[in-house]
């Protein structure tokens, strides 16, 4: 199934753990030291500097790209690392994200409550999914580096849907 963000209820409700996607369109990239400034700025009830309604969220914190090239290494960092924060985003309509591992039962809960999914991306695979990823650009806390919110641009990233609205989670199914 091909998937263009942002995100629509309607492909959010299509989808059941154990399906393949790919995904093209802007997604960002945020982990730990990210989103923490997120919810610092959610709880002083200020704006973000990404929109979230409908929006995909990438665990990745890339290597630095190669001549010519638009990134380097991009693959999937573990997301229970997230957990703390990741419920507080789906509530602000952030409708996906994006890593590798298992979600914590509060994360999945708030995946049912809030209609988001999580997506699983290939661990190990980081030059290959690097290839899909079409434009980056840093649109928030450089100084974080690695880390620093990104804008991609992405075109047929591989992905499996981990755990879906309906409270599947395919590392229990399989």
């Amino acid at each position: 199934m091909k998937l263009k963000t942002p995100l629509t209820q309607k492909d959010i409700e299509s989808l059941k753990s154990g399906d393949k996607v790919k995904l093209s369109g802007i997604i960002y990239t945020a982990r730990d030291a990210a989103h923490a400034k997120l919810i610092e700025l959610i709880n002083q009830k200020k704006e973000l500097p990404i929109p979230l309604e409908g929006q995909v969220i990438y665990y990745v914190g890339p290597a630095p790209a190669k001549p010519g090239k638009v990134i380097g290494s991009a693959g999937p960092t573990t997301s229970y690392r997230m957990d703390p924060y990741t419920s507080q985003l789906f509530e602000k309509g952030l409708k996906a994200v994006i890593g590798k591992g298992q979600r914590s039962k509060k994360v999945k809960k708030s995946m049912i409550k809030n209609k988001s999914i999580y997506f699983g991306a290939v661990g190990g695979a980081g030059a290959l999914l690097a290839k899909c990823i079409k434009s980056s650009e840093i649109v928030a806390y450089p100084e974080l580096g690695a880390e620093a919110i990104r804008k991609l641009e992405v075109v047929d990233m591989p992905l499996i849907v981990i755990n879906d609205i309906y409270g599947n989670d395919i590392y229990e199914q399989e």
